[in-house]
């Protein structure tokens, strides 16, 4: 399989620890989303994913997978261990509705082309577009961190799921942005706990090929 993906691409990166996690050969294939007004825009990208976006999952037979949850949704169902999500109905709707409201409410508001947009169409000045993401942000993993069990060593359960997957990345987004994590300490908390882990260790931003240099780890 080939992982075409963005170091520093909050998507990317959770499809890398759902790979990871899953124990799958994967080789990645950069796309830079600066270089040249970002690779993602050229044709021989957008031939792979219309929406012109990482990540993109191409199979061994040349099918073309795009969406980060869906391509995790994917994984799962063929590599059945270690399982993202609870077999119950209820609980594993709580741990899709936690992971959506990462992927969904919280990434698009700070994602690269809306912040894009901001500057460029309404004149928004840098520090006013930095405000923009620390408040979506910083009230989405309020909610979240209100919206999972409250003693497990993750967000559900003894270990990494759907929803640890997401929120790693958001976490570090988060700190690139200088957002305040104070009370947010119950999710430092599983943060660590997943980074100790190989399969989320290799898959950070620092770790990927394509990372410069001066953050490579």
């Amino acid at each position: 399989m080939k992982l075409y993906s963005y170091w520093r691409s909050s998507a990317a990166y959770r499809v890398r620890i759902a790979l990871n996690l899953k124990g799958a050969a994967y080789e990645i294939v950069p796309v830079s989303l600066i270089k040249d007004g970002g690779e993602q825009h050229a044709p021989w990208f957008t031939a792979l994913n219309a929406n012109a976006a990482v990540p993109v999952l191409a199979l061994d037979d040349g099918t073309i997978l795009t969406q980060s949850l869906a391509i995790i949704d994917y994984l799962n169902d063929v590599m059945p261990e270690p399982a993202f999500l609870p077999r119950e109905p209820l609980e594993r709707a709580k741990v899709q509705a936690a992971a959506l409201l990462i992927a969904c409410d919280i990434h698009p508001l700070n994602n690269t082309r809306v912040l894009q947009r901001l500057r460029a169409q309404f004149g928004a000045p840098e520090p006013e577009v930095v405000t923009w993401m620390r408040h979506w942000m910083g009230s989405g993993l309020a909610a979240y961190s209100r919206s999972i069990a409250p003693d497990a060593p993750f967000s559900f359960g003894p270990k990494p799921g759907l929803a640890d997957i997401c929120l790693v990345p958001q976490l570090a987004n988060a700190r690139r942005w200088g957002l305040d994590l104070a009370g947010l300490e119950r999710l430092t908390d599983i943060e660590r706990r997943c980074l100790e882990r190989d399969a989320f260790a290799r898959a950070a931003p620092q770790a990927q090929p394509d990372a410069p240099p001066d953050r490579a780890g």
